[in-house]
């Protein structure tokens, strides 16, 4: 009896294996060679139109497509709008007033259907489209699995639960980062996409006026000077995530940190006396060796639960099922 029960149970995880081999089987980064040879190229064109008219969209690109991935798998879920049957993403504490970029999915979409109509899911779009942002910008370039479907729904409670939110302690970022299959090393290589972008003061308010010892007291004051300590007034305002080079995919976040200038909470976090200083150091010493777990993390982040095969739809505009 024994012997079968640990047949069965052997089975079972056998079978679990399978199908999730069988799910990542079916992500291909030829996926579309035969159905819309020109998909990426298209989407390729239309993101680096996107980001040479405002390059701030390159970091909001490659946002989007995270706070998509952590949602419920990376299904453009995030893209979905209010409607009768739908409860938007978007509206969530960690997405509201602050994810962007919607528009240009919208656009690059719009030219894909006029290649190929019905075939690139949104998804799809949006993994390219944090890919080609990367690379604009002068970060790494990596080959994207494709073959994922969209969602018919959309999931603001694991939209709260699941994303990161800027006050997060490193303990909680590592335990929410293993939910998804991520190691710390991946967690602190997706961190550096803060190497370019922009933040709210609303977001970094409690820490440049906390007075405390993790924070350099002279770049407290210079992102003093444009977030008032109260809001409302002045929760908008924006302040770049590396002071140095805000407009360029470097190392110097990392080196930022290593100072104490990581401007939200849960940069600093990440050097702070915890299992990940060390991961910090690396990559502020070796440029090459973040690059290369950058792009290694964001594939695997782009495989979080795709949905494949018949899972899902292929919807004709991203923002709302067919």
């Amino acid at each position: 009896m024994v012997a079968a029960a640990m047949f069965r149970g052997a089975a079972m995880v056998m079978l679990l294996a399978l199908s999730f081999s069988a799910c990542q089987a079916q992500l291909s980064s030829t996926f579309y060679a035969e159905t819309c040879p020109n998909a990426l190229s298209t989407i390729r064109t239309s993101i680096r139109s996107a980001i040479a008219r405002e390059r701030r969209m390159a970091a909001s690109l490659i946002r989007l497509h995270f706070h998509d991935c952590f949602v419920q798998g990376c299904d453009a879920s995030i893209l979905l709008e209010d409607s009768a049957s739908i409860t938007s993403e978007r509206s969530v504490l960690q997405n509201l007033n602050s994810v962007r970029g919607f528009e240009v999915i919208e656009q690059a979409k719009s030219a894909v259907e006029n290649v190929c109509p019905g075939v690139v899911s949104c998804a799809d779009i949006l993994a390219v489209a944090a890919r080609d942002a990367s690379e604009y910008v002068g970060g790494p370039l990596w080959t994207v699995n494709l073959g994922r479907r969209d969602s018919t729904d959309a999931s603001p409670t694991l939209a709260a639960r699941d994303l990161p939110r800027f006050t997060d302690d490193l303990g909680t970022l590592i335990a929410l980062f293993d939910s998804k299959g991520l190691s710390e090393r991946d967690m602190v290589a997706l961190s550096g996409s803060h190497t370019i972008g922009q933040a709210r003061c609303v977001t970094f308010r409690g820490r440049i006026y906390s007075n405390g010892s993790d924070i350099d007291a002279g770049f407290a004051s210079t992102r003093r000077r444009n977030c008032p300590a109260t809001g409302p007034s002045g929760d908008g305002n924006l302040a770049p995530l590396d002071l140095v080079t805000p407009n360029s995919f470097d190392n110097n976040y990392f080196r930022n940190l290593l100072q104490r200038r990581g401007l939200l909470q849960s940069d600093q976090v990440l050097f702070s006396g915890g299992s990940t200083d060390s991961i910090v150091n690396e990559y502020s010493r070796n440029p090459s060796t973040f690059s290369s777990d950058f792009a290694s993390a964001m594939v695997k982040m782009g495989d979080i639960e795709p949905l494949t095969g018949s899972a899902g739809i292929i919807r004709r505009i991203c923002s709302r099922v067919n």
